[in-house]
């Protein structure tokens, strides 16, 4: 055990929940092939933590400690339940298998227990929604609020389709492996959805201090080359799309924050900062998934290129990310879609275009509880002018959101334009 005071106890255990839980619940689903079962042991698991942590150390290789504890808590709570004692000796597995990384390739299966999870929560059976938000659940440990925000639907409703897709698995058997590559395409659009979604919520952390959570992203970047290498030597332009996606929204990371930890917008941000060996590993990729036949995953790579590609703000390509965003809408025609097609318009035809797009997306009410489409609309209205509507509108959006860094500048921008109508 490596001694540390409480407060690196707490830190340490923060940054493996934000790291490793979707490993620690993968290999519990492994063990137990239970969804709730493999939740609850790894809440029981974190929070003996916190409880020995402090006092005890924090362990050389915390992961592999978590999972030994949360097996153990497992196996206390099903033998004071007094049942499945002829499964005990399935459960005692020696903790020094999770102390070692590298997978065993030699079985001629995936060796790896978050794309197997991946592709089991992705199973055919369940309904899109469901295999999407489920994975969020699991292996990112989003909470079900978080998840339904990103789904514009209650949370109730959220909690609901978890339950249903959870008792699903367990009712059909759905097994937890990867699948034979006659069965990958069926479940490729779920799984490449899913990823995208891990990649956005490291991206753009929905709750916390943070806005950048890397672990989140770079988890999400390795399965998407895994997943793109599995279907080798032809990958689906989709598949490559993604992946060029992830690498150039990616290498602008170390730019969104100024040294204060403050977000800083696309246009303002020092573009020397960019990590130029990933766009350049992602622009031919972006060729390539275009020839393949141009998807979502792949038009929206073509879009972030361009911005990847211009020197200076002032020499983005705007028309031309406007022809993109038509194409996008009718290829994956979606609120969010449009309202970014708008931001792109505005910069091309001016902020009162842009507005009337947002005023008739904002009459259907399916964004009025998404702070960015608040945030982009007061954006237009200040720089239109109207800066007492601008303020009503960034007040509205920070009632909305949840991530701190977003509501600093939320909260700046409010103030530059109350002093301006002052």
């Amino acid at each position: 055990m490596a001694q540390g005071a409480p407060q690196d106890a707490s830190s340490a255990l923060e940054a493996v929940y934000r790291s490793d839980w979707g490993r620690v619940v993968a290999a519990l689903i492994g063990l137990f092939g239970d969804f709730d079962a493999a939740e609850e042991a790894a809440q029981d698991a974190f929070a003996a933590a916190a409880d020995q942590w402090p006092n005890s150390g924090v362990p050389e290789f915390p992961r592999a400690w978590l999972i030994q504890t949360a097996r153990h808590k497992a196996i206390d709570r099903i033998r004071r339940k007094d049942r499945f004692r002829e499964k005990l000796e399935t459960y005692l597995i020696p903790a020094a298998s999770y102390a070692s990384e590298p997978p065993n390739y030699e079985t001629g299966e995936i060796a790896d227990d978050r794309l197997r999870l991946i592709f089991t929560c992705c199973h055919p059976a369940l309904a899109p929604e469901a295999q999407i938000a489920l994975t969020l659940r699991i292996l990112c440990g989003l909470e079900t609020d978080e998840i339904a925000r990103a789904f514009l639907v209650p949370s109730p409703t959220m909690a609901q389709r978890l339950v249903r897709a959870k008792r699903k698995i367990r009712d059909a058997g759905i097994p937890y492996i990867v699948p034979e590559a006659s069965e990958l395409p069926a479940r490729l659009d779920a799984v490449l959805t899913v990823i995208y979604l891990v990649f956005n919520e490291g991206y753009a952390a929905t709750r916390g201090e943070r806005l950048i959570r890397t672990d989140l992203s770079a988890e999400a970047i390795r399965l998407g080359r895994l997943v793109r290498d599995l279907m080798s030597p032809q990958p689906p332009a989709e598949a490559t799309g993604l992946l060029a996606l992830m690498l150039l929204h990616d290498s602008r990371r170390d730019a969104r924050l100024d040294e204060a930890g403050e977000l800083v917008l696309l246009e303002d941000q020092d573009r020397s900062r960019w990590n130029r060996e990933q766009i350049a590993e992602a622009l031919p990729l972006v060729e390539e998934a275009l020839r393949g036949g141009p998807g979502p995953f792949a038009m929206q790579a073509a879009i972030a290129a361009l911005h990847c590609q211009a020197a200076r703000h002032e020499e983005t390509d705007w028309p031309q990310i406007v022809r993109l965003y038509d194409l996008l809408e009718r290829l994956q025609p979606s609120p969010i879609v449009s309202l970014n097609r708008a931001v792109a318009v505005a910069m091309v035809q001016g902020p009162p275009s842009g507005l009337r797009i947002m005023d008739a997306l904002a009459s259907n009410g399916e964004l009025e509880n998404y702070h960015i489409f608040h945030s982009a609309r007061a954006e237009l209205l200040r720089r239109s002018g109207a800066r007492e509507e601008a303020a009503r509108t960034y007040s509205r959006a920070l009632e909305l959101v949840t991530n701190d860094s977003e509501r600093r500048y939320l909260q700046r921008r409010l103030r530059e334009v109350q002093a301006a109508n002052s």
